[in-house]
């Protein structure tokens, strides 16, 4: 049994502790939990020191080549994104949604796996949600059959490389500074081809299979508001009447955008003013509403653009023009951490919030306006087919509109270019990564693929902190000794197991933890204790860190395990055990394959 450290080292054990409790709480930001992390670390070290650990060195993580090399990429990928560059991949795979989807979704999940491999997964998500959501609508196939597997294609992709994510950025970076060799670019991607062809398969064959049919969270497709005319007829209740007074006969419900006295005069919509027999009410509500207002006043109904026939059972109310649409918060959009009123959604997108659902909760009811939006929240609107399609163009906002419309510019094959260069110079070893993804940043800003406001819209707060806080945290436990110290204890409790099984369930370990808490933190906090390991081992230290690399990939069986789940958890009416039915299985298929590769390739029979 290993002795216990000292009291530095207990304090940062427990504050890990306590710190990846609190990444899983909702109710807790994660950029707080980070900042207050690194504080207490600081202020730790300065009133009681330790070593050689100075308060500064804690900033420097801020500057941390990985941490600057991910947010280089982030921006890269938003080039591609605002560009259009990857609207070819979408209409490829849109082209065989109808004819083959059953090789549809097969060509779906190669592609969206390989390109994760190259570009952060968000972005792909993004770009190939209503792509799908409109292949599934057109065919008349149920979208949750689809997207989970896209989604969880994407998470094996990443594996890949060393910029697929930016945990495997992390790890790497981590591991050459503690005097490890530093990987490069496909240094890992064979093990990972293998057992991610595995999982392909998985997910082309039986996944399908095994999740149910979910009707997205807002699956009616017909518009509910219509835009109509409320005659006042001389015998109205409305006649004579002032428009306060009418308001408060339909309890002031009704909602009159203008009213319209002869064909060319429109009288001002004051409280005070009197109506009289032949004004025309102009109105927008509900169908139910719309009648009930039509028999309270007295009224006749007529469509707005229609005049010459009453609203009845054989001249409906119209849908022409009016359209409805599904809108995804995602992180760094306009209405992330936003409420409607404060971002003035109506007034500025000129389109009508119907309702907000959140995945677990429901669609939420009351006040819409003053729902403040998270990320994952999808947005019920209603407008006109051009407010919709501008909406969707400007790439601010993820809108699911069952159209395959994605924002294209004559830039884009400039951004996807530059993309290329930046990998294929990481790739030959012609520039460290970190160098040429900031060189590819400046590109993209000097060629108008972006502008400074899609810079600052890329960087992503929370993921910056949280990144920041698990180095302070993993630099914290090696300097005081407490990363030998739980390595010590996990080679004690399996001792005597042979080192393919200790590094099996390391692999396992690290699985469970980043479906619980950031796979940024289990990955940062894992790599000195898994170099650790091998070192007590005498084992060799490269499958350790492999073992780190994946296992904390491996976010696959809860929509907690990595931002993109929750995103396809929302957008596809999934619920948490959807993500347990196909996680699950999905996970053992591949840590078995991991398990049996990785001592082989490394010997460790």
């Amino acid at each position: 049994m290993p002795s216990f450290p000292d009291i530095h080292a207990l304090i940062v054990i427990a504050l890990t502790g306590v710190t990846l409790y609190l990444f899983t709480r909702e109710r807790v930001p994660l950029e707080t939990t980070g900042l207050a992390v690194m504080l207490l670390l600081i202020l730790l070290f300065y009133f009681f020191p330790y070593k050689n650990i100075r308060p500064a060195d804690f900033f420097v993580n801020f500057g941390n080549e990985a941490l600057v090399t991910i947010c280089a990429l982030l921006i890269v990928s938003r080039g591609l994104e605002t560009t259009g560059a990857l609207q070819p991949l979408a209409t490829i795979m849109s082209r065989y949604w109808g004819d083959a989807p059953y090789l549809a979704l097969l060509l779906t999940l190669v592609l969206a796996a390989v390109f994760s491999a190259f570009l952060n997964n968000t972005p792909i998500v993004v770009m190939l949600l209503p792509v799908l959501v409109a292949s599934a609508l057109r065919t008349r196939r149920p979208p949750s059959g689809v997207l989970m597997p896209m989604g969880l294609a994407t998470l094996i992709g990443g594996m890949a490389t060393t910029i697929g994510t930016s945990t495997n950025l992390l790890v790497v970076g981590i591991a050459a500074d503690l005097g490890q060799r530093r990987f490069e670019m496909f240094d890992f991607s064979l093990p990972v081809i293998i057992a991610g062809g595995a999982g392909l398969l998985f997910l082309w064959l039986v996944a399908p299979r095994l999740l149910p049919e979910r009707k997205p969270p807002m699956s009616d497709t017909s518009p509910r508001l219509f835009n109509a005319v409320l005659y006042v007829n001389e015998d109205s209740f409305a006649t004579g009447k002032t428009l306060s007074e009418v308001l408060a006969r339909t309890e002031g419900r009704m909602r009159v955008d203008r009213i319209q006295r002869t064909e060319t005069l429109f009288v001002a919509k004051l409280p005070s003013v009197v109506l009289q027999a032949g004004d025309r009410l102009y109105v927008r509500d509900t169908s139910d509403r719309l009648k009930e207002f039509e028999q309270t006043l007295g009224a006749t109904l007529y469509n707005a653009d229609d005049e010459n026939e009453p609203v009845t059972e054989d001249t409906p109310l119209a849908t022409e023009g009016q359209q409805l649409a599904e809108v995804v918060v995602t992180r760094g959009s306009p209405l992330h951490h936003r409420t409607l009123a404060a971002a003035h959604f109506t007034t500025r997108y000129r389109l009508m919030p119907m309702a907000i659902h959140r995945a677990g909760s429901g669609d939420l009811g009351g006040d819409l306006g003053s729902v403040r939006l998270r990320a994952g929240d999808v947005l019920l609107v209603q407008g006109a087919q051009e407010a919709v399609r501008e909406l969707r163009e400007s790439g601010s906002m993820l809108v699911l509109d069952a159209t395959t419309n994605l924002p294209h510019t004559e830039r884009a094959p400039v951004a996807l270019g530059i993309m290329a260069v930046v990998v294929a110079f990481a790739a030959a070893g012609v520039m460290p990564i970190s160098v040429a993804a900031v060189g590819g940043v400046g590109a993209m800003l000097l060629t108008n693929c972006l502008k400074w406001k899609d810079v600052g819209e890329s960087l992503n707060i929370p993921v910056i902190m949280v990144i920041v806080a698990s180095l302070c945290l993993g630099f914290s436990m090696l300097e005081t000794g407490g990363a030998d110290f739980i390595a010590q204890l996990f080679v004690f409790a399996t001792q005597t197991l042979p080192i393919p099984m200790i590094l099996s369930g390391l692999i396992l370990l690290l699985t469970v933890l980043t479906n619980v808490v950031s796979n940024n933190a289990a990955a940062v906090i894992g790599t000195p204790v898994a170099i650790s390991i091998a070192n007590q081992l005498n084992a060799p230290v490269e499958p350790f860190i492999l073992a780190v690399i994946f296992g904390a990939n491996m976010s696959f069986a809860t929509p907690i395990g990595y931002q993109t789940n929750l995103l396809i958890m929302s957008a596809g009416g999934y619920k948490f055990g959807d993500f347990l039915r196909v996680g699950i299985p999905l996970t053992l298929v591949m840590w078995a394959v991991f398990s049996i590769l990785l001592p082989m390739m490394y010997d460790l029979g």
